[in-house]
């Protein structure tokens, strides 16, 4: 159990159940949302914390690399031996945290590492939660009081496949009662999980949308991405426009230029007449090479020539920056190399 699992109101009734005070719940949701540790916690007796030390939150940090450009990425393991690992990005407007969702992943993309052995298990919303909490309270200053002000969910795993923990999630960290992060601030990368796609609007939640589209076509999608053989791209495509005819937000699609596979001019003419009268954009991505794969990307020179055409086609495009190339960049790709130095 992760007591960050819970609302605060859940809490209230869990700190309830072993006999203390509603308040009490209070402040142990009020220290975890501050990343303490339960024993930097002093307004707590000793009884309780005697009670809830198994349950509250406390993964390790294992690793931690700093880019050159400041990118900070991070291997957290978890109490029963797990990890994962986030990433912090940090732009003029702001700190974004890159999350994962899933120790590992089973949507075997070609060209990402997070797959490579397969999924180990779904992480809990308060595992996801933790991640967040971390790096805001690592970055705290005087000045701030939110630290982290946007979130993707875009680390190891399928944030879709794991759709009731990675929705308590959301709910979670969007909460006023907690870190109050704004669902527009908040963006999930999807291999394409149609059906989830519209429960996700049912269930409103405002949050920016973004496929993992990285092929015009079903034949070339097929050969990248296993989820091609279950969702066609037309599917994918009318549910995003479900999201955006309940949302109002615009629907980002990332494509990984990968060479001699999917960028060539037929692949480009292909990827906008199939986009044509979508309201989106078009993220285009350098792949970052991972040595388990046999996978090359585009140059960037090569990259912002394919949105220029892009552009010219009428689909509003860019070329997304790369940071963290040195440290272990590619989602996945320190979390492999930590477990095999470990195991």
């Amino acid at each position: 159990m992760n007591l960050l699992d819970y609302s605060l109101e859940e809490l209230k009734d869990y700190v309830k159940n072993l006999g203390f005070p509603a308040f009490r719940g209070k402040q142990i949701f009020d220290a975890m949302i501050q990343g303490k540790k339960l024993n930097e916690v002093t307004n707590i007796p000793k009884d309780i914390k005697e009670k809830i030390q198994n349950d509250y939150p406390a993964f390790n940090v294992i690793r931690k690399l700093v880019s050159k450009d400041g990118t900070k990425k991070y291997v957290f393991q978890f109490p029963d031996g797990e990890i994962v690992e986030s990433v912090l990005l940090s732009y003029e407007y702001g700190n974004t945290v890159c999350v994962s969702t899933q120790v590992g992943c089973r949507m075997g993309c070609a060209f990402c590492a997070s797959g490579i052995n397969g999924l180990i298990r779904n992480l809990t919303p308060g595992e996801i939660l933790e991640q967040v909490i971390y790096f805001n309270s690592e970055e705290k200053t005087k000045e701030k009081v939110r630290n982290v002000t946007n979130i993707v969910l875009m680390g190891s795993g399928e944030p879709l496949d794991n759709y009731d923990n990675v929705t308590k999630f959301l709910r979670l960290v969007s909460s006023k009662d907690g870190l109050n992060i704004s669902q527009r601030n908040i963006s999930l990368s999807t291999s394409g999980l149609a059906m989830n796609i519209y429960k996700l609007a049912d269930d409103g939640f405002n949050i920016t949308l973004t496929i993992s589209l990285h092929a015009p076509n079903d034949e070339i999608r097929k050969t990248i991405m296993p989820v091609a053989n279950a969702f066609s791209i037309d599917e994918i495509l009318k549910a995003c426009k479900y999201y955006f005819d309940k949302t109002g937000r615009r629907v980002i699609f990332e494509y990984a230029l990968i060479k001699d596979v999917n960028c060539s001019d037929n692949c480009i003419k292909e990827l906008a007449t199939k986009l044509k009268g979508l309201t989106c954009h078009v993220n285009l991505i350098p792949l970052n090479s991972v040595k388990e794969k046999s996978l090359d990307g585009t140059t960037r020179k090569e990259a912002y020539v394919i949105c220029g055409k892009l552009e010219k086609l009428g689909i509003s495009a860019t070329v997304r920056r790369t940071m963290g190339e040195d440290i272990e960049g590619a989602c996945g790709q320190l979390r492999n190399k930590v477990k095999s130095e470990i195991e």
